[in-house]
């Protein structure tokens, strides 16, 4: 079992055929949902599971919710990020996680975190800065 970090092609079809939707009052919702190592998530996973998603404190199955900072271009780009997310109380271990689309289902991208990570108190995910070399989900 691996993770691999990237979008999932399901995402890229599911864009080109105008399933997805990141604009303000979208009907779509997005999450967020956490792995443990024996995950096996990548370019090829199609839609959020519960295999292997994590169990703790604080920790809810599916994850949590994402607010998307708003689309933009730039430099020949098309770009969104998400506002950072935050387990508190949390007290659990992970290795990647998977950005889905919670009302259709269908998966957007895996993270990939390196090792696993461990909270005892809180858990952050970071995202990086919405920009053109920067974003999370980037079409260029």
């Amino acid at each position: 079992m691996t993770i691999q970090q990237g979008q999932c092609t399901v995402f890229k079809k599911n864009c080109l055929s105008a399933l997805e939707n990141f604009a303000v009052g979208t009907p779509y919702t997005y999450k967020i949902a956490l792995y443990t190592a024996l995950a096996d998530l990548g370019p090829d996973t199609l839609i959020y599971t519960t295999t292997n998603e994590i169990v703790g404190t604080g920790y809810i199955a599916g994850g949590e919710t994402l607010v998307v900072v708003p689309p933009a271009t730039g430099d020949q780009t098309a770009y969104i990020s998400f506002e950072n997310v935050i387990w508190d109380p949390a007290s659990f271990t992970c290795r990647g996680a998977l950005i889905y689309n919670s009302t259709t289902g269908s998966a957007v991208a895996v993270l990939d975190f390196g090792s696993d990570k461990t909270a005892s108190s809180t858990f952050t995910i970071t995202f990086p800065a919405n920009t053109a070399s920067n974003a999370i989900i980037r079409f260029s």
